[in-house]
């Protein structure tokens, strides 16, 4: 079994994607579907997804929780929702009630957008991840690289909830830099209630040339820090297609790992995040 921890869809027609900007993006100025990504992930062995907010924008969680109750393929849902609004609660047990209510299993905020590197240590903020731990939901951090000190004060303050970091903290992998990013990310990992994505890799290098080679450093250094017990796998598709077909970033993170064992392969590629999600 392969769990696809991590990917988006979107249609263009409901609402745009105002982060869709430039030529650089333009690939991606167009619809995705399930039925776009469905044939994809079964021939690459993914039989699990999970669908992850692109837009903080409160109606696509609902879209998102009906779409997970029709599709066969998607586990869980992570979402959106306002952590700073006062009813923050009473908001993420509303979404529970919904038709799919019962796929939502994280909180995401694009985090990476703010121009507060401590946006997470906010009095409003963090009564709002207080909420998502008490709902038993777990808190997806999308943050660039010198926003890490933030997630582990957050992590330290939070301790009953679990953080999943995105996409490795997004380092520089295109130019080849390991500090700051290294030494923050293993302090976050330090903490037992964090926990890493190997995602989104492929668009931190350079899109047209990258190799193998140039992810090892980087995902070395998280398999070192969490391990693969609090590693999971995902392909952040469509994103990926700016740099690599799905099917190449499956083949990719197996290339990246592959000197474990057996078990530990199936942590990074099932258990992990079957666990963390609670799938």
């Amino acid at each position: 079994m392969t769990l696809d921890a991590h990917h988006h869809v979107w249609d263009l027609s409901v609402r745009d994607q105002d982060w869709i900007t430039g030529p650089e993006l333009l690939p991606l100025r167009h619809d995705f579907a399930m039925t776009d990504l469905e044939p994809e992930a079964r021939t690459a062995g993914v039989d699990r997804t999970v669908l992850v907010q692109t837009v903080t924008v409160a109606e696509e969680t609902p879209e998102f929780l009906a779409l997970a109750e029709e599709s066969e393929l998607i586990a869980g849902v992570v979402g959106w929702t306002d952590l700073t609004r006062p009813d923050v609660a009473d908001e993420l047990a509303r979404l529970r009630e919904l038709p799919g209510g019962r796929y939502l299993k994280g909180i995401r905020h694009q985090v990476q957008g703010e121009s507060d590197p401590e946006w997470l240590l906010r009095p409003d903020v963090r009564r709002g991840l207080a909420a998502v731990a008490a709902a038993g939901l777990v808190y997806d951090l999308i943050v660039l690289p010198h926003q890490l000190p933030a997630c582990l004060m957050a992590a330290v303050d939070h301790p009953e909830l679990t953080f999943v970091l995105d996409h490795l903290g997004k380092p520089p992998i295109a130019t080849g830099a390991m500090e700051p990013w290294a030494t923050a990310v293993r302090a976050l990992a330090a903490l037992t209630n964090t926990v890493c994505k190997l995602s989104g890799m492929v668009t931190e290098a350079d899109p047209a040339t990258w190799t193998v080679d140039d992810l090892r450093p980087y995902a070395d250094t998280v398999l070192e820090a969490f391990g693969p017990s609090r590693l999971m796998f995902g392909s952040d598709w469509p994103v990926c297609t700016l740099a690599a077909s799905y099917a190449q970033v499956c083949g990719v993170a197996e290339k990246l790992t592959s000197g474990l064992g057996a078990e530990d392969r199936a942590s990074v590629f099932e258990g992990t995040g079957a666990r963390v999600y609670r799938l």
